[in-house]
């Protein structure tokens, strides 16, 4: 299943003027992750039906998502949208996935107006990494791997395969999508974000589960004219864990070493 396709999502039906929903979709097996989907593809789905009912005036600038419980792959789910409040410059939405009844994963997005300020910050971060010549693959293991892995080219600059025992926790490096989208949109970015295992993993000797718990990103703007073909800079660090939980933060640049979003993660793990 490509990722257009992924992300292509049908007319809603409209409950009331605030709420609507989009039903009979599917995720493929082969956007899995163990027992669930993949949860970069769940976050993408719910942002693109919350951005097809939000004017084009606003673009969005932060995204919250809590992952409530596993979605059966290849099964029907739906997203359901209500809009919270619409002001003059700022829009509020929530948008959840429900299979059987039950919440499976729920996100609250903020879009706002670009306006005439004088308050103006540049942003100078950024990376010294250089751009790769080729993905470095994490080896397909059988019911290690997740399947998603196989939508996506990592290219691992600092940082270790996940189950290796290393001492580091964080990860440097580029990502893109191993089949390029035809335009690559927020909700592009959104699900390719979030395909680099989380930084705890490599630390761990053998298998375990670890799943994402919140994740919240925040997309800077203006951004610059980017091609589905692209390597996107990625950098993550863990800034602490303890008592089965990780805390990280990652920064993502495009192909001019601009700063597109600020990524950070509650992540549990079960070692």
């Amino acid at each position: 299943m490509h990722i257009d396709e992924l992300l292509t999502l049908p007319q809603p039906e409209w409950i009331n003027d605030d709420t609507a929903v989009f039903n009979a979709l599917k995720i493929s097996a082969d956007w899995g992750q163990g027992r669930t989907a993949f949860g970069g593809a769940t976050a993408g789905v719910l942002f693109t039906a919350i951005n097809s009912l939000v004017g084009d005036d606003r673009v969005l600038r932060a995204f919250n998502t809590s992952f409530v419980g596993p979605i059966t792959l290849d099964a029907p789910f739906e997203v359901q949208v209500s809009k919270l409040r619409e002001g003059k410059n700022v829009s509020h939405f929530l948008g959840q996935i429900l299979q059987d009844g039950k919440v499976c994963v729920a996100s609250q997005a903020c879009f706002g107006v670009g306006r005439t300020s004088k308050i103006r910050v540049e942003n100078h971060e950024v990376h010294a990494m250089a751009p790769p010549r080729k993905a470095q693959f994490i080896p397909q293991i059988p019911k290690v791997t997740p399947k998603f892995l196989r939508h996506f080219d990592l290219a691992i600059a600092e940082g270790g395969v996940p189950f290796t025992g290393r001492q580091t926790h964080h990860y440097h490096g580029f990502m893109r999508f191993t089949e390029a989208p035809e335009t690559l949109t927020d909700g592009h970015l959104i699900t390719m974000i979030d395909a680099w295992p989380p930084t705890l993993l490599q630390m761990m000797k053998w298998p375990a589960p670890a799943s994402t718990v919140t994740w919240n990103i925040e997309f800077i703007h203006p951004h610059r004219p980017v091609s589905g073909e692209d390597w996107f800079a990625y950098q993550a660090h863990t800034r602490q864990a303890a008592d089965g939980y990780g805390h990280t933060e990652a920064t993502i640049w495009d192909k001019d070493n601009e700063v597109v979003a600020i990524s950070r993660q509650t992540v549990a793990v079960f070692d």
